[in-house]
Order: structure tokens, then C-alpha cells, then sequence
């Protein structure tokens, strides 16, 4: 036998005399010191816990529109109040004179619960780096693509990454116990034709991963862009692993297979740009003078808060027999600034017809001749 299997020996021969001795100072018994020795384990976790979130809270400046430390305290704070106490009783079993037929099942126990925890931890540290990546990009911005663009491809990200932890934690759990790791190597052998019926089963997922990250990194579409699809015009909300919410206008949610936004064509209004033209149309009598409507959009548009000042046009894009039609353009930085200026510059421009030309408003004509003579009725004879 070597000298340092001996040495441990000596050391928990040692060790075990101490605590022999401390119990019996205490004047405790076996069960009492047991639970003795739990409390202090789980109490002292938790003032850990306590101690270090208050070093943060000192440290972290409340000021400042983001912190780091109170950000990991929102976070990270609930799943450490679980892992410190999980930890110190864990480490506290040699302590016990817990029987060996209980020691085993509770360490098993213990063992996972720290396992679940860490995987939380890891999860929520991404979270993290998420909100610190949403402060320093800014969506809600007014130039905002790079942050959309961002934002996009973290959280899909975020999702495979806590999917991936997850499957880790099961795995980790699983192979903890012994009999799970013998029945893992028996079935190694059979791994080629299993990996062949999975494949066939998770086809759907894998088309819907393999969608998501090519929205995530070729991006036909980001967070917040502005989409038309199935004839519904609405922003897009969330992009999740399976599926896409486009948060419709009205405040109705429209939900579609992620796979959709690969295979059918859509609308996306903001793809490299969010200034968009809009569309007015007014139809008048060819008595109207087009040069007063051009006049009177000039006026409406000089100082108008949601015009950018980009485009700005008068034609007549149509006729019909009864009226013309006149086309107005106009910009706008995004679209519900487009789409209020267009409602705006229609009624402003009906309301000018209604007062200064009001005879130019579409208008059916009918026009009377008198009859010849020969043509008149014959007068009815009276007796």
C-alpha cells in the first residue's frame, strides 16, 4: 500500500476523531448533530447569498441608466439562493453520521439539484449578456439596424444555447447513475440505425432549426421590421425556434411556422431602410387646376412635423371618362409616420376642394336640348 493512500487514511482517521470529539463536547446525539451541522450548512449559504448581493448593490451604480451588478442580481440572485445552500450541504455530508443506506440517496439527490441549479446559472448568465447587448444596441432607437440585426441573432441564439444546456443538464443527471451509463454503452452499438429513425422523426425540427439559422444569419427579416404577410401588415414580435409572432396593427398576433418565412415571399418594409413613400389618391373633375393642388401640398408639407423632406410629387397618373385621377407622394422616416401623413394630406386636400373648388369634385353631367318639332308628342284631341 503507498504512503499517501496512507496518509488520507490517518488525515479522515483524524478528522473523524475531531468531530467525535466536538459531538460529544456538545453533548448532542447522533441524530441532533445531524441536523445541527443541515442548518448550518443551508443557513450559511443563504447568508452568503445575502452577503454578496449587498457587495453588489454597494458596488453597482444606481445612477447609471444600466448596471451590470444589479443587472446579475435580477437574474442570477434566485438560482444562487438555491445553488450556495444546495452546495454547503453537499459538502457537509462527511460531517454526518448519516448511515450510509441514506447518505447515498441524499448525495444522489443533492447531486442533481446542484446539477439543475448550475444549469439555471448558465442560462441566466446568457440573459445577462442579453440585456448588456440590449442596452448598448438599442432597438427602440431611430437608426436601429444594426441593433435589430443584433437582437435578432442573439435571441435565436439564446434559445439553441438554453436548449443545448438543457439537453447537457439531462445528460449530466442520467449519467450519475451507474446502471444508465451501462445501458448508454450497450446501446452504442446500435447508434447508426437509431441515429437514422431519429433523423426521420425530427425532421420537422431540423428544417425548423436549419430556417432559424438562416434568419438569424442571412436575416430576410430582423426584430421589430416591419412586415405585409398573409395580407396583414404588422411588426415582427418574437422569433422563437418553431415559430415567428407578427404583431398585427390592431394589436392582434398573427403566429407562423418559422419555415414560412423561408419558403413563401413576403413584405418587408424595413429590410435596409425604414423611409418608405406613400400613396394619395384624389379623383376630380378635369376642371380642376392641377397646379393648385401642387400649391397647396407645398403649403401643407413645409412645415409638416412628419414629412422628411424627401420626396414630394403632383401627377396625373390616370383618366376615366367621368374624372382624372391625380396621384400625390409623399416620405416619411418610417412607416406609421407614412401611413399618418398619407391619412393627414388626403383629408387636407378634400377639405381645399370642398372650400376653393368645389365644383371640381367628381361630378356626373347631363346635358337637355329641346326636341324639333316633328318629334314632339302628338296633343290629344278633346271633345
Amino acid at each position: 500500500m503507498s504512503l499517501t493512500i496512507i496518509a488520507d487514511r490517518e488525515v479522515d482517521m483524524l478528522f473523524d476523531q475531531a468531530i467525535e470529539q466536538l459531538r460529544q463536547a456538545l453533548h448532542l446525539p447522533y441524530w441532533a448533530w445531524d441536523v445541527l451541522v443541515l442548518l448550518i450548512a443551508v443557513l450559511l449559504g443563504i447568508l452568503l447569498k445575502i452577503i454578496i448581493s449587498w457587495i453588489l448593490r454597494r458596488t453597482a451604480n444606481r445612477e447609471a441608466p444600466f448596471s451590470f451588478y444589479l443587472t446579475a442580481i435580477r437574474y442570477l440572485g434566485r438560482p444562487f439562493a438555491y445553488f450556495l445552500p444546495l452546495l454547503l450541504v453537499r459538502l457537509s455530508l462527511p460531517f454526518l453520521y448519516m448511515p450510509h443506506d441514506y447518505r447515498y440517496p441524499v448525495g444522489k439527490v443533492l447531486q442533481i439539484g446542484i446539477i439543475i441549479v448550475v444549469a439555471w446559472i448558465i442560462i441566466n448568465g446568457f440573459r445577462v449578456v442579453e440585456a448588456y447587448v440590449g442596452y448598448k444596441f438599442d432597438v427602440h432607437a431611430a437608426d436601429n439596424f444594426k441593433a435589430r440585426k443584433i437582437h435578432t441573432q442573439l435571441q435565436f441564439l439564446h434559445r439553441v444555447f438554453s436548449v443545448i444546456i438543457i439537453l447537457l443538464a439531462i445528460a449530466a443527471i442520467l449519467l450519475s447513475f451507474k446502471s444508465v451509463r451501462n445501458i448508454g454503452t450497450g446501446l452504442l452499438a446500435g447508434v447508426g440505425v437509431s441515429s437514422i429513425i431519429i433523423g426521420f422523426a425530427a425532421q420537422n425540427m431540423l428544417s425548423n432549426l436549419l430556417a432559424g439559422l438562416q434568419i438569424a444569419f442571412a436575416q430576410p427579416m430582423r426584430i421589430d421590421d416591419i412586415v405585409v404577410v398573409e395580407g396583414e401588415w404588422g411588426r415582427i414580435e418574437e422569433i422563437t425556434l418553431t415559430y415567428v409572432v407578427v404583431k398585427i396593427w390592431d394589436l392582434r398576433r398573427l403566429v407562423l411556422p418559422i419555415t414560412y418565412f423561408t419558403q413563401k415571399p413576403f413584405q418587408n418594409w424595413s429590410r435596409t431602410s425604414t423611409d418608405l413613400i406613400g400613396t394619395v389618391f384624389i379623383y376630380a373633375d378635369y376642371t380642376l387646376p392641377v397646379e393648385a393642388i401642387r400649391s397647396e401640398l407645398d403649403r401643407l408639407l413645409i412645415n409638416h412635423p412628419l414629412w422628411d423632406g424627401k420626396v414630394k410629387l403632383v401627377q396625373v397618373t390616370d383618366t376615366t371618362e367621368h374624372t382624372m385621377q391625380i396621384r400625390i407622394l409623399v416620405s416619411a422616416s418610417d412607416s406609421s409616420k407614412t401611413f399618418d401623413l398619407r391619412c393627414d394630406i388626403r383629408e387636407k386636400i378634400i377639405r381645399f376642394l370642398q372650400e376653393q373648388y368645389p365644383h371640381c369634385l367628381p361630378r356626373a353631367r347631363a346635358e337637355l336640348y329641346p326636341l324639333p318639332a316633328s318629334d314632339k308628342p302628338a296633343e290629344k284631341l278633346t271633345s
